[in-house]
């Protein structure tokens, strides 16, 4: 049986009873956590040796709290107020956790949902998708971490477009899979100034996986990422990062041999929002 479960964000508890309520056994279960591992909860590397326990019965994308452990340890981004980070940090090991986070996929497919963190830009197929994550993916695992960490920050460009190249190229794949939620319905334009629910958007925006015409349309999508979003259970659609860290819930979902049971258990509060 494989799972799908959404965002941990450094929330290991949770996790444990998550696995316990599917009553997940490595050798016959599977899952993929829809990224963001770690950050904001106060167990993040225990997640990570909880997940590394696993073995081949689990994976993981990388969200955008992941990149920020990425950049952190390499000394390009300084450590958020917020930040949980640091048990990982200051381990005796670190290079090794450093090295298992950034050899993990920006979007993969599992039991025909194609995978990411927070969506999917509507001018791409899936197909589109998981060639432009895998030529990041590249560089995150390249020699010059450290020269791409900084060029992979900023707003701009916005709007896609197939001749974009090098730096410009990779942060437009990396804003949309790991941080996208609304963009303009006419262009597909990103928007980031807002974060709340799908009802908030202001006029001419849409949440991207309402983008008319979007190219994944047929395709399902599972993404974790827009808690504020909530769960999303439809047959071509799955968003599961239901507020573990805020309060909420952890939320997985059984996608195999096309059967669909959501199983959520009952999350401590980690951090307010605001």
């Amino acid at each position: 049986m494989h799972y799908l479960v959404g965002d941990l964000q450094g929330c290991c508890d949770a996790f444990e009873r998550l696995l316990a309520e599917i009553g997940f056994s490595p050798s016959r279960d599977s899952l993929t956590v829809l990224g963001d591992l770690v950050n904001r909860g106060p167990q993040s590397l225990a997640v990570l040796k909880r997940m590394h326990a696993l073995g081949n019965a689990a994976d993981a994308l990388l969200g955008n709290h992941d990149l920020h452990l990425l950049a952190v340890a390499e000394g390009v981004r300084p450590e958020h107020r917020s930040d949980t980070l640091r048990q990982i940090l200051d381990a005796p090991d670190r290079e090794a956790w450093i090295e298992w986070v950034r050899a993990r996929p920006l979007a993969i497919e599992r039991h025909g949902w194609l995978c990411v963190h927070a969506g999917v830009a509507p001018a791409w197929t899936a197909f589109k998708t998981l060639a432009l994550a895998a030529e990041v993916e590249a560089m995150l695992r390249g020699p010059d971490l450290a020269g791409f960490l900084p060029r992979m920050y900023g707003n701009q460009p916005a709007r896609w477009d197939e001749a974009l190249e090098g730096a410009e190229r990779w942060r437009f794949v990396i804003n949309v899979l790991t941080r996208i939620r609304f963009v303009d319905a006419h262009d597909g334009t990103l928007d980031f100034k807002v974060k709340e629910g799908a009802g908030a958007a202001p006029p001419g925006l849409v949440p991207w996986f309402e983008a008319p015409g979007r190219g994944t349309e047929g395709t399902p999508v599972a993404f974790g990422h827009w808690s504020t979003l909530g769960l999303i259970s439809r047959a071509d659609l799955l968003s599961l990062d239901t507020g573990c860290v805020w309060g909420g819930s952890l939320t997985a979902v059984r996608v195999d041999g096309g059967r669909r049971e959501v199983l959520q258990v009952a999350c401590e509060q980690a951090q307010a929002p605001g």
